[in-house]
């Protein structure tokens, strides 16, 4: 699958940048150091100069590729569904079974990232512990609708969209499919936030128990 991966182009919105990052070594450089610097510093207190100062480079070169670090953090979330998706895709479509598929598809939305050493510009691991700690901050915002309408966030609901269609394979009379994906695809965000800080109220801080604990959620809920 690493090899499949490493072959894809994985798209992003157009909206979403001014110029794509993807076409320059600068822009491939502003979107790694941005991963490492927000991982280092907060988005918070992450800045286009602090970013500026990180890679050697005019404020004004970053403001070339993104409006504002909003645009480039919904820039980060999009590119990292993007990759859950076509790993999700190229882990079930070959799984005829409906729970043993979507089995598969809550073990990837559910596991600790580990780095795909074939993108070498984007620490995956790193990133990943960004949309768990920021991701909620693209959208529990006033714009989200506008942006909503705008598509910023096709991606994430694709992902979430390829989960009811599977729970809905499984049980085409369940009738919370919708509510059940979301649940799980945002609970394991939280799970993992709370395995970091909140060790006392997870039993994800004892083991890697995750994957089990969804998929025994879901086959005693939809079976």
């Amino acid at each position: 699958m690493t090899n499949l991966l490493a072959n894809l182009s994985i798209s992003v919105n157009e909206k979403l940048y001014v110029k794509n990052p993807e076409t320059s070594d600068l822009g491939k450089k502003i979107i790694e150091h941005s991963i490492l610097l927000i991982h280092e510093i907060g988005f918070e207190s992450f800045t286009f100069k602090k970013l500026g100062d990180k890679i050697q480079s005019n404020e004004s070169s970053i403001y070339r590729y993104f409006e504002n670090k909003h645009k480039l953090l919904l820039y980060l979330s999009s590119w990292y569904w993007s990759w859950i998706e076509y790993r999700l895709v190229f882990a079930t479509t070959n799984v005829s079974d409906p729970m043993e598929k979507l089995a598969k598809a809550i073990e990837i939305v559910t596991e600790e990232i580990k780095d795909d050493l074939s993108i070498t510009h984007i620490n995956e691991s790193i990133l990943n512990k960004i949309i768990i700690g920021e991701f909620t901050k693209t959208f529990l915002t006033k714009e989200v609708d506008e942006e909503n309408k705008e598509g910023y966030f096709l991606v994430y609901k694709s992902v979430v969209n390829r989960i009811i269609l599977m729970i809905e394979e499984v049980n085409p009379d369940y009738k919370y499919a919708k509510t059940l994906a979301s649940t799980l695809v945002q609970g394991a965000l939280h799970q993992h936030y709370l395995k970091e800080h909140f060790k006392n109220i997870t039993n994800l801080s004892e083991s890697n128990c995750l994957a089990d604990f969804y998929i025994d959620l879901i086959k005693k809920t939809v079976l």
